[in-house]
């Protein structure tokens, strides 16, 4: 006597491990959608976004319609195409002021901005471009507060480098596919060439910006740890190429790397105790996505 094999619950009535992998998978595809969106193309259309997400139009366009409902998505007047919602901007800089090294920076930013003369930038690498957290500028300028969730790119900027010469070559070959596009004639556009740059700041511990990404503005920057002695910030000082000479740049270095390091010491990093994490053999190499989360103050620098 045969048994009839039990019918494996569809629709509503599948199991909630079934559902669980489900709502997964939906949410992997709304974040591919969203991540369609760049500051080069701020806006998209539904055929747009499915050649680029390889998804198929009629899910694009179910996935496009939810999220402009929760305020995600906005639509244009002629209807026909989609950018980024404020409602995303909103929990940007809420995830931003939240950050342990939001609250914990200011100090050592305006100490070092004190003892340089230099403006000052701190930057989160997002694991494609650096995203500003807090700045001081030693000349006032219009809107001189940091704007939030204002982002610069890797390859050409002092912290860009310092953080991006610390990911691992995953992320280092994502950035370098993303395309390296050139500012003055100092950028470095070259993939070899950026990969030498980088290996250099692996080794001597901090970046140097030659009016790479502005004319006549020289920088240098150092990577920012968290607790686990992983890259997932940088600060950097900067000023015009008269003051901020090739001879005065191990002078800023210095400066630079002991405020970094301070500041990682703050967020629970332990220099004497901790080994590199995998990835470059340079000291604390940091891993594709881990190096974006510090963790919480755990200890009080010496300044």
């Amino acid at each position: 006597m045969r048994f009839a094999r039990p019918r494996r619950p569809e629709g509503p009535d599948m199991t909630s491990a079934d559902g669980s992998r489900q709502s997964v998978k939906s949410l992997f595809k709304m974040l591919e959608v969203l991540e369609a969106f760049s500051s080069s193309d701020p806006e998209l259309s539904v055929v747009e976004i499915a050649r680029r997400t390889s998804l198929p139009r009629t899910t694009v366009h179910r996935i496009v319609d939810s999220l402009r409902s929760v305020g995600f998505l906005e639509q244009d007047a002629s209807r026909d195409r989609y950018r980024l919602g404020l409602k995303l901007f909103e929990l940007g800089g809420n995830a931003l002021t939240n950050l342990p090294l939001y609250r914990e920076a200011p100090p050592f930013v305006d100490t070092l901005a004190k003892l340089t003369g230099e403006d000052v930038h701190l930057c989160i690498f997002d694991g494609a471009q650096m995203v500003f957290v807090n700045r001081r500028n030693q000349v006032a300028r219009p809107h001189n507060t940091v704007i939030t969730m204002e982002a610069s790119p890797c390859h050409s900027t002092g912290v860009g480098k310092a953080a991006l010469a610390f990911q691992s070559e995953a992320v280092i070959e994502r950035v370098i596919r993303a395309g390296l596009a050139h500012f003055t004639p100092n950028t470095i556009v070259e993939p070899k060439r950026l990969r030498a740059e980088l290996a250099a700041i692996r080794a001597r511990g901090y970046s140097i910006d030659d009016c790479e990404h502005e004319p006549e503005l020289r920088c240098v920057g150092a990577p920012i740890r968290n607790s686990a002695g992983r890259v997932f910030a940088a600060i950097s000082a900067s000023g015009p190429s008269r003051r901020v000479t090739p001879e005065r740049v191990p002078e800023l270095a210095r400066a630079v790397m002991t405020h970094a390091e301070l500041l990682s010491i703050r967020l629970g990093y332990e220099p004497s105790s901790q080994k590199p994490e995998a990835g470059f053999s340079g000291k604390h190499a940091g891993s594709d996505d881990e190096a974006r989360h510090p963790s919480s103050a755990t200890k009080t620098p010496t300044e």
